[in-house]
């Protein structure tokens, strides 16, 4: 599972991972539940109906298939698979029902939409799993705790019966030992909190953390020293300009004055990245980082994120 603050790229680190791990036949089942259609616009495909589909063939061979779970369309198996309602269930969808009930409990609709990855980790074809490892980009930090404690969430809804005998059984799964919480985060100030918060929250409900994605790192070309006086504006001005006249550049009073200034903020900058990422390493969790793309993601961008995080 990966989560993380809005705007971090946890859904480009899901898709990464799924490719990561698509190796030599291994087949991979990578989920979404928040109707955003992100993993369509990752791997430039049509919009993933409710039905998994090959998206990408791994690096070392494997396959990745996608899913963009439905609450709507997950609650109309449920109710085929357990109630064998049928055409009934299918009515009840036209006249709205289906989504008037998902609307008021939505406890339920987080019980059916873990309820469809459940299921997925259990299905086999032809005598074995049919997916070698699932991976669900799920909901943000600021909703992971309620969306994976299906068991608290649908406790005012079903005491005994099939809803809270499959909350009990999802429960089981995420708290297994195959299953883990990656969480993506920035070098930032509010990313790293809603980390550290998120982190507390899920080891109180006995969900095992992975690994912390630092995403987007960025190296700087300044070593310590250099930093010490960037950041009090006293990099020496002299070669500042031989720099500036070696890159090609008209070394004006003005110029060296904006590099100047432009150094104490990049200096300001790393210092502040530091701290957070010292606060990520007081957790005490496996810490992963990924280099910025100063290019963006495209398709083969994913790839190459892929073969960084299997390295």
């Amino acid at each position: 599972m990966v989560t993380g603050k809005g705007g971090t790229g946890k859904t480009t680190v899901a898709a990464a991972m799924a490719l990561a791990l698509a190796d030599q036949g291994k087949r991979i089942l990578l989920v979404e539940v928040e109707g955003r259609q992100g993993l369509a616009q990752l791997f430039d495909v049509p919009p993933l109906p409710y039905v998994e589909r090959r998206i990408a063939v791994g690096p070392a061979g494997g396959e990745v298939f996608a899913l963009a779970v439905d609450a709507e369309a997950a609650l109309l198996e449920y109710l085929d698979m357990y109630y064998h309602l049928g055409r009934a269930g299918k009515a009840l969808d036209k006249v709205g029902a289906v989504d008037f009930v998902t609307t008021i409990a939505p406890g339920l609709r987080d019980v059916l939409l873990t309820g469809k990855v459940y299921e997925a980790t259990r299905r086999k074809s032809h005598g074995r799993l049919a997916y070698d490892a699932v991976v669900l980009d799920a909901p943000p930090t600021g909703r992971i705790g309620p969306f994976l404690n299906v068991n608290q969430e649908v406790a005012g809804l079903a005491k005994v019966g099939p809803i809270r005998n499959q909350a009990d059984a999802i429960m089981g799964m995420l708290r297994s030992d195959v299953t883990r919480v990656h969480l993506v985060t920035l070098l930032e100030e509010m990313p790293v909190q809603e980390t550290l918060d998120a982190v507390e929250q899920l080891e109180r409900l006995d969900l095992r953390i992975g690994s912390i994605v630092v995403n987007m790192v960025r190296n700087s070309p300044l070593d310590d020293d250099a930093l010490a006086l960037a950041v009090k504006e006293k990099l020496p001005a002299a070669e500042l300009t031989r720099g500036l006249r070696a890159a090609g550049f008209t070394a004006t009073k003005d110029i060296v004055a904006t590099l100047t200034k432009d150094a104490r903020d990049h200096a300001v900058r790393v210092g502040l990245e530091r701290e957070n990422r010292d606060r990520i390493d007081a957790l005490g969790k496996k810490v992963t980082e990924v280099a910025l793309l100063p290019d963006g993601i495209d398709h083969g961008a994913l790839f190459d994120l892929a073969e960084e995080l299997r390295s």
